[in-house]
């Protein structure tokens, strides 16, 4: 028999993930400013654009919050 579905922690999780992406994001940076007259463009091109992905990725989880929400209130 399959388990009802259960989003009653959905927006905590989501929250929790855009704080771990946020961290990330910050740490990529940092990294950057500390070495990267050590790196190559290359690399510091992937790690820029593994950062874009990050804010994309955090625009998602954000509209996924608003799902959620929305959700919540039609219950």
């Amino acid at each position: 028999m399959a388990k009802p579905d259960d989003r009653s922690d959905n927006v905590e999780k989501i929250s929790k993930n855009i704080g771990h992406t946020l961290k990330n994001m910050d740490e990529a940076n940092d990294y950057l400013k500390a070495h990267g007259q050590q790196m190559s463009e290359e690399e510091k091109q992937q790690i820029k654009e593994k950062n874009q992905r990050r804010e994309q990725s955090i625009e998602g989880l954000r509209e996924e919050i608003k799902d959620e929400a929305a959700f919540s209130k039609s219950r």
